[in-house]
């Protein structure tokens, strides 16, 4: 992939060198990989490898014990932990397994926070929800409250969350393993179109056909280190 000039997509994600430890016990190894502008890469491998902490490190949510971590241009090592916490909100959308909806606020309230959190006024916050709500199919389960969502409609009131800052990354942690196949299968296709409308994207998941489905490309870990990464050709 090139921009229209004939040079490669900016890089969006840049991890050097990256060292975790936790004690004793060594989550990643001197972990390296770059994610560029447009990218849809998933992250496989078995428990313990190191994916969970890898998503940790890139969103901000914990720091490498040495290496940098880069996102969007911003060495994450720079920013104290109020400077984290608005990054994130500002350049980095997070889809959870288990959808981390806030029970007591509605569906559209649910996204809207997102964008007031980052100083968007209400009323502007719940016109772009209610869009992204309506995009997503789910518009008319706009003042519904989590507990009374289906797995598959409380996703995509998660996805339309992520979406509402208009994020530079967008990180997918198991984002169809608390789901049925048919709903799975939904969230997939929302992947897909969000990635082929420009979306980058970092995927966590157990699951292979997720990967293949979703993903231009695969990084295997193993102790900590990426050991094989490859193309993939996403499928319909």
């Amino acid at each position: 992939m090139t921009t229209d000039d004939g040079s490669p997509p900016r890089i969006v994600v840049r991890l050097d060198g990256v060292r975790k430890e936790y004690g004793e016990a060594r989550a990643l190894d001197g972990m390296s990989v770059e994610i560029r502008a447009g990218d849809a890469v998933a992250v496989m491998g078995p428990s313990g490898c190191g994916k969970s902490t890898l998503l940790n490190l890139v969103a901000g949510l914990d720091r490498p014990t040495s290496g940098t971590v880069e996102v969007n241009g911003q060495d994450l090592g720079e920013l104290n932990e109020t400077g984290l916490a608005l990054f994130r909100r500002q350049h980095i959308g997070m889809i959870f397994q288990f959808f981390n909806l806030i029970d007591d606020l509605p569906a559209l309230d649910n996204v809207a926070l997102a964008a007031q959190l980052t100083g968007t006024p209400a009323r502007q916050a719940r016109l772009r929800a209610l869009e992204l709500l309506d995009e997503l199919g789910v518009a008319d389960r706009r003042n519904s409250y989590p507990a009374t969502l289906s797995g598959g409609e409380r996703q995509r009131v998660s996805v339309a969350r992520a979406l509402m800052n208009r994020p530079a990354l967008l990180l997918a942690d198991e984002p169809t393993g608390a789901l049925d196949s048919r709903s799975g299968e939904q969230v997939m296709d929302l992947l897909i179109d969000l990635n082929q409308i420009g979306q980058t994207l970092l995927i966590v998941t157990h699951d292979p056909h997720l990967a293949t489905r979703c993903a231009s490309r695969l990084v295997e870990m193993a102790d900590g280190r990426a050991v094989r990464t490859s193309a993939l050709e996403p499928t319909v």
